[in-house]
């Protein structure tokens, strides 16, 4: 008799750790897509679970599902809602020439 395999299922927030983790992976998405908007407004999502939503929900005055909605890839975050949530995270948006 073999053993059973089990797998779980993969979520790039469990591996978010520290800040060197979340700069980094933020990085590698807007290198890979930051032109499209909701693959940014996910990632800030990911980077969300993989702190706290409902902390971050308190600290932005969304409510957590909302901001669920709109850091899902799916939502289209208003520019204010992604202010918020980076300056909630501890990040800060910059712009260099390309």
């Amino acid at each position: 008799m073999t053993e059973k395999e089990t797998y779980s299922r993969y979520d790039t927030a469990d591996y978010l750790k520290t800040e060197e983790d979340i700069a980094a992976y933020l990085e590698a998405v807007m290198e890979e897509g930051g032109d499209d908007p909701g693959y940014v407004a996910s990632a800030l999502g990911t980077v969300a679970r993989a702190r706290n939503m409902a902390q971050l929900a308190r600290d932005t005055g969304l409510s957590r599902e909302g901001l669920y909605k709109a850091l899902s890839g799916e939502g289209n975050p208003s520019f204010a809602t992604i202010l918020k949530v980076a300056k909630a995270l501890g990040l800060r948006i910059e712009f260099r020439a390309a």
